[in-house]
């Protein structure tokens, strides 16, 4: 099946629906890489994401989304990315998805929604595969610089809060007001 104009047409009289996900990107070897799932039955790959569930927030629930479509829960969020509106696959709801930029270490995921393949999928940011969602493809290709850019002030202020701990760890180790047996050097083997 291939998706059209007519997916992004709202008819009258179709209920609305609230969904979150995301990109979710991990670094490796100085190159960004962003998550895939597998849907059974599709032959191109989506962006995590599903329907917000009763008294979850947006956040909540594209990281109970992602962990369930791409088996990646370990997270850290990044930014809000916006929101795109298209009818569902079966076109009888009109869906607000909330994409969200979040960062993991993880490398392997297995979903938890049978629905979906084995595995998440990485992919080099700048060398996006098929994609079933117009839509998402267009949100990786407009957010590439700014994912980019965001993964920079994060790991600048990663490595700056390396830094000040350990320079707080020095300061605190040589003050004057510290008993000599606080000190590492001065330490009694246990």
């Amino acid at each position: 099946m291939k998706i059209d104009h007519t997916w992004y047409q709202r008819p009258a009289h179709v209920p609305e629906h609230d969904s979150a996900g995301g990109i979710v990107v991990h670094i490796a070897n100085g190159k960004i890489y962003f998550a895939c799932a597998g849907e059974t039955g599709l032959s191109a790959y989506v962006l995590p994401k599903g329907r917000v569930e009763p008294g979850e927030s947006l956040e909540q629930a594209a990281r109970r989304e992602i962990e369930e479509e791409a088996g990646l829960a370990r997270l850290t969020l990044l930014d809000f990315l916006g929101t795109r509106e298209r009818l569902d696959y079966d076109k009888r709801a009109w869906k607000k998805i909330h994409y969200f930029l979040f960062l993991t270490d993880q490398i392997n995921g297995r979903p938890t929604d049978p629905q979906h393949e084995s595995e998440v999928k990485w992919f080099p940011l700048d060398e996006l595969p098929e994609m079933f969602w117009p839509e998402q493809r267009q949100l990786v290709e407009e957010n590439r610089g700014r994912i980019a850019e965001l993964l920079k002030t994060k790991r600048s202020a990663t490595a700056h809060d390396i830094i000040f701990a350990t320079l707080a760890q020095i300061d605190y180790f040589c003050s004057p007001e510290q008993e000599s047996s606080d000190r590492p050097e001065n330490a009694k083997p246990a």
